[in-house]
């Protein structure tokens, strides 16, 4: 897209203004028509992500054309393009629903004639040939219109569309060894791909099978070496141990009693009903150990090991060294060396999924032209000429049909999203919370990457983990813009979270950003501030002082029985310190007078001033209190912007999309009780009046006009104006 393109005066493009910026409006075919002669700087967004919105996945995905997971501006314009080029009147988008009147296909070239065929042949195997509309629940089951014994043109080959008996028989072997694909008739088979790939193995698994023949140090056995090899694992460990112990009594004399089993271990075992595979005298040695000892093959075992040992003798030791009645520490290191050759071999065993298939099998397969006619047999399939390509077109344009406009409505502007009618893309669901129910919640993916860049939109943010039974957890992200956030306490605070499909989850708070709700919350902030700080202060207070107690009655206590163990009296409390206590009482009635004159001279000074005043002088000291607060909250919610909420989503949004008071309240919603409901203001649990309360404050009221009173405040200029005489002379 040029600049060039969007300065063309071909159209009359008609704009509406919401959310702080100008957005066109795209109601029309001319609209679409024209798309691409719109300048992309008045577009809303340049780039959206294909997951995490509320819209069909697989519309998505033919119109992301290059794969990448992001939908950008030239793949719009070119799905607009297709749309409006197979369409007589591109109109139909902007109607609700999914159906496709057939003749509202433009059959003047080619390929609007065969998706139209296709779309008559597809209703007249549903059995409504007379019908003038098709939907995309029509071709939901394609499989009802694709045979697997004809070719469709997807280059995947069932075993139903072999020639004959030997390829039918090869496709299934390969099915078997190799993960299978799904061909348009709904069966499994093979494509090129997955052909190669199997002969390829094959062919490895044929070269390793020809070493193991050719070299006879790999099977010294020849077909019993498997087996043998088996066993003779089994036993390494057993036997090496045998010899190792062996070596080490002929090292040290001294260790040969110490490495056979002691005598009491036999008296362990002797009051238990013994068996040959007991665990018992599997842990024995195997023979006894000696310097120089050989292994016994026959008498003198561990009968837990003997019939292993005989069949070591029968099927190894016999077959390679001759018969023996004794294995030796030298003629065992060599049996070890001969299947060394036989471990290597099996290390380099290639085609793991072939196992299944036998030296026979996999000779045959390779010896011949399976693989070119399976390969021919596919590429036929691939190259067929059939409706295939126009059924993959049709559900193209139906899709297109039900959701190109909504998209439009969310990329090219923001009108579903301003206009409220509906919920964006973008917008997962509700959350409920807290007596208000938030609309704008976002799925997010990687909760710290988006609080990284979130808060740069100036709105108060609350990160929720939504969980059900059916369903993994997921996050969402959800913008307070209405009501006060005094009780979004992390963790803790849960709520109800339900997504567009109208499920319940259960949220829990997991993270807050604390942004501005609004200039009201403002103005009381700094009041709730100062209530927080004493309530805080007091609780310090009392809880120091309760310590502070505890901590002395603890002291006296074990004073006590300190005196008590040593036979004295317990030490007597201290002496009443009179001049102590005058100092204190001193202080607090200093006190008391100073904040009484303070109290004094602000009394008097509204006293002074005209009665119409003393408002003024409330509300002066009101913003002089709350002013600074409210100011910075209004600064900031003009500032409140959703695109750092989008973009730290993957979206790329081309403007400052504000979200105002009036919209924020609307995104919102703050529990009110319905028109015409009725309240009963009896409370059966409410606080009993007592009035004492009254009755104190009148009696401080009284006490501190009289105090006044009594200090002339309120007799200095009563009465006549005195009238200054010159003294006599």
């Amino acid at each position: 897209m040029t600049e060039r393109a969007g300065t063309e005066p071909n159209h009359p493009w008609r704009f509406f203004r919401s959310g702080g910026f100008d957005q066109v409006r795209i109601e029309t075919a001319e609209d679409l028509r024209h798309l691409d002669q719109l300048d992309q700087k008045l577009w809303a967004v340049l780039g959206c992500p294909t997951s995490g919105l509320e819209f069909d996945r697989q519309t998505l995905e033919r119109i992301d054309t290059d794969g990448d997971g992001r939908i950008r501006s030239p793949e719009i314009l070119a799905a607009v393009r297709w749309a409006c080029a197979h369409l007589k009147d591109p109109g139909i988008l902007f109607e609700a629903g999914d159906a496709l009147p057939l003749d509202a296909i433009d059959t003047t070239h080619p390929e609007g004639a065969r998706m139209a065929a296709t779309a008559r042949q597809l209703l007249a195997v549903l059995g409504r040939s007379e019908a003038s509309a098709i939907r995309l629940v029509d071709l939901a089951e394609p499989t009802r219109f694709f045979a697997p014994e004809r070719f469709n043109g997807d280059g995947i080959v069932p075993a139903e569309l072999a020639e004959d008996d030997a390829q039918r028989q090869a496709i299934a072997d390969i099915l078997a060894c190799c993960a299978p694909l799904t061909d348009r008739s709904g069966q499994p088979g093979i494509d090129q791909a997955t052909l190669e790939r199997f002969f390829e193995l094959a062919e490895a698994r044929a070269r390793w099978l020809a070493h193991g023949r050719e070299d006879a140090a790999v099977l010294p056995l020849g077909d019993a070496t498997a087996d043998a090899a088996t066993l003779f694992d089994t036993l390494r460990p057993r036997i090496d141990d045998f010899f190792t112990r062996c070596r080490l009594a002929a090292f040290d004399a001294r260790a040969a009693e110490a490495l056979n089993p002691p005598e009491t271990a036999y008296r362990e075992i002797a009051q238990q009903l013994l068996s040959a595979q007991g665990c018992e005298l599997a842990t024995l040695p195997l023979a006894r150990v000696s310097a120089g000892a050989k292994l016994p093959l026959a008498t003198g075992l561990n009968p837990a090991w003997s019939e292993a040992i005989a069949r070591l003798r029968d099927e190894i030791v016999g077959p390679l060294l001759g018969p023996r009645e004794h294995l030796g520490a030298e003629e065992w290191s060599g049996l070890s060396a001969r299947f060394d050759a036989w471990h290597a071999w099996m290390r380099e065993k290639p085609g793991d999924e072939l196992e299944g298939l036998g030296p026979e099998r996999l000779a045959q397969l390779l010896d011949g032209t399976l693989r070119t006619t399976l390969s021919s047999l596919i590429e036929r399939d691939r190259t067929a000429d059939t409706a295939a390509e126009a059924f993959d077109q049709l559900e193209r344009l139906l899709r297109y049909r039900r959701d190109l406009v909504t998209l439009l409505k969310n990329y090219v502007n923001l009108s579903a999203f301003y206009s409220q009618r509906e919920k964006a893309i973008f917008q997962a669901g509700t959350l409920y919370l807290d007596q208000r129910s938030c609309d704008l919640c976002l799925r997010v993916d990687d909760m710290a990457r988006h609080a990284a860049l979130a808060p740069l939109s100036g709105t108060y943010l609350v990160y929720c983990q939504c969980t059900r039974a059916d369903a993994g957890p997921i996050t969402i992200v959800a913008a307070l813009t209405g009501g006060d956030a005094d009780e979004m306490l992390v963790p803790g605070r849960n709520g109800i979270f339900y997504d567009r499909q109208g499920r319940d989850w259960n949220a829990s708070i997991v993270k807050v950003v604390e942004n501005p709700i609004s200039v009201r919350q403002a103005f009381w902030s700094p009041y709730r501030r100062i209530g927080r700080m004493i309530g805080e202060q007091i609780r310090k207070f009392a809880a120091s002082r309760d310590q502070a107690v505890d901590d002395k009655a603890a002291a006296n206590l074990a004073d006590t029985a300190a005196g008590a163990e040593k036979g004295s009296a317990a030490p007597a409390p201290a002496g009443f310190d009179i001049a102590r206590f005058a100092g204190i009482f001193a202080a607090i009635g200093l006190a008391l007078g100073a904040l009484g004159t303070a109290l004094a001279a602000i009394v008097t000074g509204l006293l002074s001033m005209p009665p119409w005043q003393l408002p003024l002088v409330v509300v002066a000291v009101m913003l002089l209190i709350s002013g600074p607060s409210m100011l910075l909250a209004w600064l900031k919610l003009r500032q409140r912007n959703l695109g750092p909420l989008l973009d730290a989503n993957g979206w790329a949004v081309n403007t400052r999309a504000r979200i105002n008071l009036p919209f924020g309240g609307a995104l919102t919603g703050v529990a009110a009780l319905p028109p015409g409901a009725s309240r009963s203001l009896d409370d059966p649990y409410a606080e009993k009046r007592t009035p004492w309360r009254g009755w104190l404050l009148a009696l401080l009221t009284t006490a501190l006009l009289a105090w006044l009173w009594h200090q002339g405040y309120f007799t200095t200029g009563i009465g006549a104006p005195t009238v200054a005489t010159e003294p006599p002379r």
